[in-house]
Protein backbone atom coordinates (compact mmCIF):
# COMPACT_ATOMS: atom_id res chain seq x y z
CA UNK A 1 0.00 0.00 0.00
CA UNK A 2 2.89 2.89 0.89
CA UNK A 3 4.37 1.73 -2.19
CA UNK A 4 1.84 3.65 -4.37
CA UNK A 5 3.28 6.89 -2.13
CA UNK A 6 6.57 6.04 -2.48
CA UNK A 7 6.58 6.33 -6.36
CA UNK A 8 4.52 9.14 -5.83
CA UNK A 9 6.44 10.95 -3.68
CA UNK A 10 9.92 9.71 -5.71
CA UNK A 11 8.23 11.53 -9.28
CA UNK A 12 8.25 14.78 -6.85
CA UNK A 13 11.63 14.21 -6.60
CA UNK A 14 12.27 12.85 -2.74
CA UNK A 15 15.21 10.52 -2.55
CA UNK A 16 13.99 6.86 -1.89
CA UNK A 17 14.91 7.29 2.23
CA UNK A 18 12.61 10.46 1.95
CA UNK A 19 10.29 8.65 0.77
CA UNK A 20 10.54 5.44 3.08
CA UNK A 21 10.75 7.83 6.24
CA UNK A 22 7.50 9.98 5.15
CA UNK A 23 5.41 6.30 3.98
CA UNK A 24 6.14 5.04 7.82
CA UNK A 25 4.60 8.15 8.89
CA UNK A 26 1.37 7.60 7.18
CA UNK A 27 -1.38 5.64 8.20
CA UNK A 28 -3.69 3.38 6.21
CA UNK A 29 -7.60 3.94 6.53
CA UNK A 30 -10.26 1.77 5.07
CA UNK A 31 -13.45 4.47 4.94
CA UNK A 32 -17.03 3.58 3.61
CA UNK A 33 -18.97 5.54 1.43
CA UNK A 34 -19.89 8.84 2.19
CA UNK A 35 -17.47 9.29 5.46
CA UNK A 36 -16.58 12.85 6.36
CA UNK A 37 -12.95 13.64 6.27
CA UNK A 38 -12.81 17.02 6.77
CA UNK A 39 -15.94 19.11 8.04
CA UNK A 40 -16.05 22.65 6.84
CA UNK A 41 -15.39 24.73 9.43
CA UNK A 42 -13.20 22.57 10.80
CA UNK A 43 -8.62 21.96 11.33
CA UNK A 44 -7.40 19.28 9.78
CA UNK A 45 -4.66 17.50 11.31
CA UNK A 46 -3.85 15.66 8.59
CA UNK A 47 -3.44 14.87 4.36
CA UNK A 48 -4.61 12.32 2.77
CA UNK A 49 -3.13 10.31 -0.32
CA UNK A 50 -5.76 8.34 -1.60
CA UNK A 51 -5.00 4.53 -3.00
CA UNK A 52 -8.17 3.57 -4.01
CA UNK A 53 -11.89 5.03 -4.47
CA UNK A 54 -13.24 8.49 -5.23
CA UNK A 55 -13.41 11.56 -2.67
CA UNK A 56 -14.97 15.09 -3.07
CA UNK A 57 -14.58 18.22 -1.93
CA UNK A 58 -17.71 21.21 -1.81
CA UNK A 59 -18.58 24.07 -0.48
CA UNK A 60 -22.03 24.00 1.59
CA UNK A 61 -23.80 27.25 1.91
CA UNK A 62 -26.48 28.13 5.38
CA UNK A 63 -29.50 27.71 2.70
CA UNK A 64 -28.45 23.87 1.72
CA UNK A 65 -26.82 24.67 -1.51
CA UNK A 66 -23.77 22.39 -2.25
CA UNK A 67 -21.04 23.21 -4.93
CA UNK A 68 -18.65 20.84 -5.91
CA UNK A 69 -14.57 21.94 -5.58
CA UNK A 70 -13.00 18.96 -6.89
CA UNK A 71 -12.96 15.23 -7.21
CA UNK A 72 -10.14 13.55 -6.21
CA UNK A 73 -9.65 9.44 -6.98
CA UNK A 74 -6.64 6.82 -7.14
CA UNK A 75 -3.02 8.30 -6.79
CA UNK A 76 -4.17 11.47 -5.73
CA UNK A 77 -3.40 14.15 -3.01
CA UNK A 78 -5.90 15.75 -1.02
CA UNK A 79 -4.93 18.67 0.97
CA UNK A 80 -6.72 22.42 1.42
CA UNK A 81 -3.56 24.62 0.93
CA UNK A 82 -5.58 27.72 2.02
CA UNK A 83 -5.68 26.45 5.24
CA UNK A 84 -2.66 25.06 5.23
CA UNK A 85 -0.97 28.71 4.44
CA UNK A 86 -3.41 30.46 6.76
CA UNK A 87 -3.52 28.64 9.51
CA UNK A 88 -7.55 28.71 9.26
CA UNK A 89 -10.38 26.31 9.24
CA UNK A 90 -10.94 24.32 6.11
CA UNK A 91 -14.06 26.59 4.08
CA UNK A 92 -14.68 23.17 2.32
CA UNK A 93 -16.35 19.84 3.24
CA UNK A 94 -13.90 16.58 2.44
CA UNK A 95 -15.56 13.25 2.03
CA UNK A 96 -15.96 9.84 0.59
CA UNK A 97 -17.98 8.62 -2.35
CA UNK A 98 -16.85 5.37 -2.24
CA UNK A 99 -15.46 2.81 -0.61
CA UNK A 100 -11.85 4.26 0.03
CA UNK A 101 -8.08 3.36 1.42
CA UNK A 102 -6.14 6.41 2.03
CA UNK A 103 -2.90 6.79 3.62
CA UNK A 104 -3.43 9.49 6.55
CA UNK A 105 -0.35 11.97 7.20
CA UNK A 106 0.09 14.50 9.79
CA UNK A 107 -0.49 18.08 8.25
CA UNK A 108 2.22 18.67 10.40
CA UNK A 109 4.91 17.31 8.15
CA UNK A 110 3.47 20.01 5.54
CA UNK A 111 3.72 22.70 7.88
CA UNK A 112 7.64 21.95 8.05
CA UNK A 113 8.02 21.09 4.81
CA UNK A 114 6.71 24.60 4.32
CA UNK A 115 8.78 26.67 6.92
CA UNK A 116 12.27 25.05 5.08
CA UNK A 117 11.36 25.51 1.92
CA UNK A 118 11.39 21.70 1.49
CA UNK A 119 11.51 20.89 -2.69
CA UNK A 120 8.79 18.23 -2.13
CA UNK A 121 6.41 20.95 -0.88
CA UNK A 122 7.15 23.29 -3.65
CA UNK A 123 6.39 20.46 -6.10
CA UNK A 124 2.96 20.13 -4.43
CA UNK A 125 2.32 23.88 -4.81
CA UNK A 126 3.20 23.98 -8.58
CA UNK A 127 1.12 20.77 -9.17
CA UNK A 128 -1.43 22.75 -7.83
CA UNK A 129 -1.21 25.66 -8.80
CA UNK A 130 -1.02 24.30 -12.46
CA UNK A 131 -4.11 22.20 -11.87
CA UNK A 132 -5.97 25.46 -10.54
CA UNK A 133 -4.85 27.32 -13.55
CA UNK A 134 -6.33 24.39 -16.39
CA UNK A 135 -9.65 24.46 -14.01
CA UNK A 136 -10.02 28.16 -14.29
CA UNK A 137 -9.40 28.27 -18.20
CA UNK A 138 -11.85 25.36 -18.25
CA UNK A 139 -14.49 26.86 -16.45
CA UNK A 140 -13.57 30.54 -18.38
CA UNK A 141 -12.61 29.68 -21.79
CA UNK A 142 -15.50 26.89 -22.51
CA UNK A 143 -19.51 27.13 -22.74
CA UNK A 144 -21.41 24.42 -20.60
CA UNK A 145 -21.66 22.19 -23.09
CA UNK A 146 -17.95 21.97 -24.31
CA UNK A 147 -17.16 21.73 -20.18
CA UNK A 148 -19.07 18.65 -20.49
CA UNK A 149 -17.79 16.87 -23.47
CA UNK A 150 -14.46 17.86 -22.19
CA UNK A 151 -15.05 16.33 -18.68
CA UNK A 152 -16.44 13.10 -20.17
CA UNK A 153 -13.65 12.79 -22.77
CA UNK A 154 -11.08 13.14 -20.04
CA UNK A 155 -12.55 11.79 -17.20
CA UNK A 156 -14.50 8.88 -18.59
CA UNK A 157 -14.13 6.41 -15.56
CA UNK A 158 -15.06 8.97 -13.36
CA UNK A 159 -18.42 10.16 -14.63
CA UNK A 160 -19.28 6.39 -13.72
CA UNK A 161 -18.24 7.08 -10.23
CA UNK A 162 -20.18 10.14 -9.38
CA UNK A 163 -23.70 11.77 -9.20
CA UNK A 164 -25.05 14.19 -11.93
CA UNK A 165 -26.08 16.46 -9.40
CA UNK A 166 -22.15 16.08 -8.56
CA UNK A 167 -21.20 16.72 -12.07
CA UNK A 168 -23.46 19.83 -12.48
CA UNK A 169 -21.91 21.51 -9.58
CA UNK A 170 -18.13 20.64 -10.50
CA UNK A 171 -19.33 22.05 -14.23
CA UNK A 172 -21.09 25.25 -12.33
CA UNK A 173 -24.19 24.44 -14.04
CA UNK A 174 -27.85 23.38 -12.56
CA UNK A 175 -29.01 19.92 -13.10
CA UNK A 176 -31.34 20.29 -15.40
CA UNK A 177 -29.16 22.53 -17.54
CA UNK A 178 -26.84 18.95 -17.51
CA UNK A 179 -29.73 16.74 -18.09
CA UNK A 180 -30.49 18.63 -21.36
CA UNK A 181 -27.13 18.89 -22.66
CA UNK A 182 -26.99 15.35 -21.67
CA UNK A 183 -30.03 15.01 -24.20
CA UNK A 184 -29.05 17.11 -27.05
CA UNK A 185 -25.82 15.55 -27.07
CA UNK A 186 -27.81 11.68 -27.42
CA UNK A 187 -30.05 13.79 -30.23
CA UNK A 188 -26.87 14.16 -32.45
Amino acid sequence: MKEALNQFLQQLGATSEQAHYISEQAKLLELPTRHILLNQGEYSEHCFFLLDGVCHACYLTEDGNQFSKEFYWDQDVLLGFESLITHQASPFLLETLSACQLLSLPIQLLQEWREQNNPLYIKLIERQLIYKEQKERFMLMHTPEERFKLFSENFPALLERITDYQLASYLGISPISLSRIKKRINEE
